[in-house]
């Protein structure tokens, strides 16, 4: 999923697409303090879990993938935090123990905010705040081999439990949440990253938005001359 803030984009998921845009547009070498464009991250905004919880998680008997195992509260916080232009401090999430650490990862205000996460749109107060929503559709074979390269090398899983995890507790919960979601995208893209055709077009969108092309069309013209139509007060003044 993919999200935009001044304008908010969600991207529903793949987080190799968001890295894909943000290296096309030349915004993974920029200094974090300089980028117009920012990626945040669902899976930073999990839930504290209680020490019960925390024990089936270690077993691999805790269902990641509902939509209750996020603080969605805080996501709105964060996001509401960003519309305002602030300085927002993103949790960092330690995947091996299943809880968050003593340490924050610092996103200052940008024009383009990417906000990539499995159920992004489950919630509809936190999907109206995003100016376009992305559905990344991908093949299951491709999705299972990509987590379980992951939680292996990544999370120290076994391949036994990762498998086990897949079939009890992703794989129906991406058929009964996140799959019904999709419905709410504004675009669909089809192999996620291997799609180049359509990751290209909303890289030249976003390249458009930062150079100001796109509010001026946005905008429109009057008659012809040049002079921008006013805003009707029943607009929206929300930055996107």
């Amino acid at each position: 999923i993919l999200a935009l803030t001044k304008r908010f984009w969600v991207l529903s998921s793949q987080s190799s697409v968001c890295e894909k845009i943000m290296e096309l547009l030349g915004q993974d070498k920029i200094d974090r303090h300089q980028r117009q464009v920012v990626i945040l991250s669902q899976d930073s905004f999990y839930r504290e879990l209680t020490p019960e919880q925390k024990a089936k998680a270690l077993k691999g008997q805790f269902n990641f993938d509902h939509p209750d195992a996020f603080d969605n509260e805080l996501v709105m916080k964060t996001l509401q935090d960003i519309i305002q232009g602030e300085t927002v401090h993103i949790p960092v999430y330690d995947f091996v123990t299943h809880s968050r650490k003593d340490e924050f990862v610092t996103v200052y205000p940008a024009d383009v905010v990417l906000f990539e996460g499995i159920l992004m749109f489950y919630s509809q107060e936190i999907r109206d705040l995003f100016q376009m929503k992305l559905f990344v559709d991908t093949d299951p074979d491709t999705r299972l081999s990509r987590r379980v390269l992951r939680d292996i090398s990544e999370r120290g899983r076994e391949l036994e439990q990762v498998l086990n995890q897949y079939i009890t507790f992703v794989k129906p919960a991406f058929e009964e949440f996140c799959l019904p979601t999709k419905k709410y995208a504004d675009v669909i893209i089809p192999r996620g990253a291997d799609n180049h055709v359509a990751i290209n077009l909303i890289v030249q969108h976003i390249q458009d938005i930062l150079n100001g092309g796109f509010t001026k069309r946005q905008n429109g013209f009057q008659n012809g001359h040049g002079t921008p139509r006013q805003r009707r007060p029943s607009e929206s003044s929300r930055p996107h």
